[in-house]
């Protein structure tokens, strides 16, 4: 797998993968690099090759694939904080949405197997390296996975524009879920009947609706409030 910025691949040479290899450009390596780390000189032109993007800043990184953890294994936590995304398809916005997790300590993220992006070099790139520290799940079908949450104790809210409940006026604390939905067209109608209870975030200026990672991390962060008081 190829990953490339510079703190995706920092983060990747501190985290759990192998990392094979690292192409660098003019600026060279870090001096915190382990010296058993092999490393090529590159010029920015075979960096852009290498990885498909111009966005590499001057590190490219070959790294064994990426390790998707155990969905059920984040419901088994006493005090679980998961976060399921349905159905989100920008790389970006889930790399966005992984650094928010991983900052804020949840137990991790689930994602579907079909029709959402996954952990891929953009996504590394837009964590900034967070998705090497964080557990990601893929499942099947996300309503089931909801409803199997709540088998093992975990109270879901799904995030909706046009819920009546605040995203501060509910219980964050004990083992919860945040379901968010995919940019535009939001939660799926089965997704949002699986969860207890839908909540919104206030939209007081004249755009109707926030980017995926600004919400959940707006969510997340109140939910954070509660669980460390």
């Amino acid at each position: 797998m190829i990953i490339y910025g510079r703190n995706a691949v920092a983060e990747a040479i501190r985290g759990p993968r192998a990392v094979e290899r690292v192409w660098v450009g003019e600026r060279g390596p870090e001096p915190d690099w382990p010296s058993s780390l092999v490393v090529i000189e590159a010029g920015a032109h075979q960096l852009a090759d290498r990885c498909g993007s111009t966005s590499h800043q001057g590190v490219v990184a070959e790294v064994e694939e990426f390790g998707y953890s155990d969905a059920d294994s984040l419901l088994s936590e006493s005090d679980a904080f998961v976060l399921i995304l349905d159905e989100i398809q920008d790389p970006h916005n889930l790399g966005a949405v992984c650094r928010v997790a991983e900052a804020a300590g949840i137990s991790g993220v689930v994602i579907p197997r079909h029709r959402a992006a996954e952990v891929t070099g953009a996504v590394c790139r837009a964590s900034a390296g967070a998705v090497e520290h964080l557990r990601v799940a893929r499942v099947r079908n996300i309503a089931d996975y909801i409803d199997a949450a709540g088998k093992a104790g975990l109270w879901s809210y799904g995030a909706a524009g046009e819920a009546d409940a605040r995203w501060d006026s509910v219980d964050w604390t004990g083992p919860v879920a945040l379901v968010m939905g995919s940019e535009g067209r939001g939660l799926r109608p089965r997704v949002a009947k699986a969860c207890d209870l839908l909540i919104s975030l206030p939209i007081e200026g004249r755009v109707d609706s926030l980017n995926v990672a600004t919400a959940t991390s707006a969510i997340v962060y109140e939910a954070v409030r509660q669980r460390s008081i």
